[in-house]
């Protein structure tokens, strides 16, 4: 590790030996781990990929709380796992967002664990009531308002951890700052979700540089491909093609890394890095990019790209995350 100025110790982004696979669990990643009196925020964490995360963290221990935009479907998806309660929650919604955290807050509780899980992908062009492009409106900047609403329960007890899923899809391309929400360009789903993506990675690095003081660590994490509904606006062809360019997981394989890094004593100390296959991911060059299915490109992970979607986050929310 390397240490700024500031005091602050970058992880090198290359992996760990985690002792874990790309076909590991996130059962098998949580074993002998007790969770008892920890809590856990899962958005989305009643389907897919969230719903393996909210289980595999809710047997080991921990009081997971399910933020939903359909309260009755995670109610039902749910009902059969203790210690889980589901409160609503619209990621493209702010007042609904700025409601679920006021709730939180008023009892007083820390956060121990924040999985910033859901998402949308390849939407047609779909917008917010503020003109923002839906991909980027939930799958980054929902979370972004989320945490800094949040962050005085994270920072409440030191270790805490937020999680924030990104995806093999930063290939698809990095954040536009002159026009992140196709204002003045053609909308192209993949390219914005690819961009959605790229800074929800961008956001752990910055967020963990800023939070780390604070004993708040941020990590970033590619779950691999898995066929859950995330899927429903591909065409057949897009669908095709990506079986031929990644090897697909179960749902229960793909929260492994999120649970992880979540869990792990093997992480203590280190933050603001792209994890995949239960470790941290090696570095893929742009011009490596397209073909290398494994692996964080550079432009999502570029500290002075993810100081910028700081300030651009904050400017387009229109608040100040005072860490």
């Amino acid at each position: 590790m390397s240490t700024s100025s500031s005091g602050y110790k970058t992880t090198p982004q290359a992996p760990i030996l985690s002792g874990f696979s790309a076909q590991s669990t996130a059962r098998e990643v949580v074993a002998g781990l007790d969770l008892k009196g920890k809590i856990a925020i899962v958005t989305g964490g009643y389907s897919g990929i969230g719903l393996e995360t909210t289980r595999a963290l809710a047997e080991a221990g921990a009081s997971v709380i399910v933020p939903a935009r359909s309260v009755e479907s995670a109610l039902t998806a749910v009902a059969q796992i203790d210690g889980v309660k589901v409160e609503e929650l619209d990621l493209i919604n702010p007042a609904s967002i700025d409601e679920f955290a006021k709730r939180f807050l008023a009892l007083g509780k820390p956060v121990h664990i924040l999985i910033n899980n859901a998402g949308i992908m390849t939407p047609p062009l779909t917008r917010d009531i503020r003109g923002y492009e839906s991909q980027f409106a939930i799958n980054h900047l929902g979370h972004f308002q989320l945490t800094t609403r949040l962050w005085p329960a994270l920072k409440q007890e030191t270790g805490a951890r937020v999680v924030s899923l990104s995806s093999s899809g930063i290939r698809f391309g990095g954040v536009n700052f002159d026009d992140p929400n196709y204002e003045q360009r053609e909308y192209n789903k993949q390219e914005a979700y690819g961009q959605s993506k790229s800074a929800t990675s961008l956001f752990a690095v910055a967020l963990d540089r800023r939070g780390a003081s604070d004993g708040v660590r941020s990590f970033a994490v590619h779950p691999g491909a898995i066929m859950t509904n995330l899927v429903r606006h591909m065409s057949e062809d897009e669908l095709s093609a990506s079986k031929t360019f990644f090897k697909f997981k179960t749902a229960e394989q793909g929260a492994a890394t999120s649970v992880w890094c979540a869990t792990s004593k093997k992480l203590n100390g280190m933050g603001g890095v792209y994890c995949e296959n239960v470790d941290i991911a090696n570095v893929v060059e742009a011009k490596d990019a397209a073909t290398v299915p494994n692996g964080v490109t550079t432009w999502a992970i570029d500290l002075e790209m993810a100081d910028r979607l700081w300030e651009l986050s904050e400017r387009l929310i229109g608040m100040k995350f005072n860490i």
